[in-house]
């Protein structure tokens, strides 16, 4: 049955002023169901749901655990309505362990799962496969702008200061470099508390090639990808980072962890990957980045063959397919 004018609800955790990646994907996915001509509201999770949920046709709820309050007032309220819940990577590798029936229980709720990558299936139990819709998040073009002879071999590290990305990976991996390395590593993101901060800050005064830049607005971000040489995932987990489409579509080349978050949307032949938390191995891997142009193509042509899947139109299908199904 197909819903004209349907009434969503989209629920966040994360705050209207949140550049998290959850309020990112909020408002993209509100504006591509706003476009397929639903009427879309995005609430965040700490909103009181018994005032506004009789409101809406649908909830779609990003993040099992931390929406787990208001995806099961909806649920026992409204058990016709249709309730998509989005997998967070901390939900797949965290609270799924540590918060097992709250994360169990929305999982187990929903009509319908999205998962951002194609391995996230592995984490959730085999009963909730068949409600699996995988979307990956689309990234808009980015023409890059790399000139030769570039005095620096900027890598970017785009990711807030919090454990799951292991944010300061990359900084150890350079510290130790060759000195006519022209290798810099330049990090873009929020401290989640002021000992990251602290830690960030102390790194810049013994590390002369890293230095944090904080949290900026996203137009510097796409700077960044169209001038920087290598983007680095170090992540811990990841439910389908959005900075490895953004950079797929830019055809900045990558780097990241050998996690399922990762290696499910850039697949498991690809040259760029190394053991999570291994300083040595991700250092020469930098090297080799700087060093070797074959090696350097490879990455990128890679990344390239990978930016169809992270297209607008894609998404957008893949959204309209998944609510037309109810």
């Amino acid at each position: 049955m197909i819903f004209t004018r349907m009434k969503i609800i989209i629920i966040t955790p994360a705050l209207p002023s949140s550049r998290a990646g959850n309020r990112v994907t909020a408002a993209r996915w509100q504006s591509i169901l706003t476009e397929l001509g639903y009427k879309v509201t995005v609430k965040t999770s700490s909103d009181d749901i018994t005032q506004i949920s009789k409101k809406y046709d649908a909830m779609l709820a990003l993040h099992a655990w931390r929406s787990a309050t208001a995806i099961n007032y909806f649920k026992q309220h409204f058990p016709h309505k249709p309730l998509i819940v989005a997998l967070t990577g901390t939900d797949l590798y965290k609270f799924i362990k540590s918060h097992p029936k709250p994360t169990l229980r929305s999982i187990k709720q929903a009509d319908a799962l999205i998962t951002l990558h194609d391995l996230a299936y592995l984490a959730i139990p085999k009963s909730a496969h068949k409600k699996v819709y995988v979307i990956y998040q689309s990234a808009d073009f980015i023409q890059r702008k790399i000139t030769k002879n570039k005095r620096n071999f900027d890598i970017c590290v785009i990711g807030h200061l919090r454990e799951e990305k292991d944010p300061l990976r990359t900084a150890y991996a350079v510290r130790k470099l060759p000195d006519d390395s022209r290798i810099r590593v330049l990090h873009f993101g929020k401290a989640h508390t002021s000992s990251w901060a602290k830690r960030a800050k102390k790194e810049m005064q013994i590390n002369s090639r890293y230095t944090w830049h904080e949290e900026v607005p996203h137009w510097k971000i796409n700077k960044l990808y169209a001038n920087a040489n290598l983007m680095v995932l170090s992540s811990k987990m990841e439910g389908g980072a959005n900075v490895i489409s953004e950079s797929c579509a830019a055809g900045l080349p990558v780097i990241a962890s050998n996690i399922d978050g990762s290696i499910g949307l850039l697949g498991e032949n690809y040259p760029g990957y190394y053991p999570y938390g291994d300083t040595k191995s991700l250092r020469d891997l930098l090297i080799k980045a700087e060093t070797n142009k074959l090696y350097l193509d490879k990455l990128t042509q890679a990344c390239r063959a990978k930016a169809s899947l992270f297209a607008y139109k894609n998404e957008k299908s893949n959204l309209k397919k998944l609510f037309n199904s109810f």
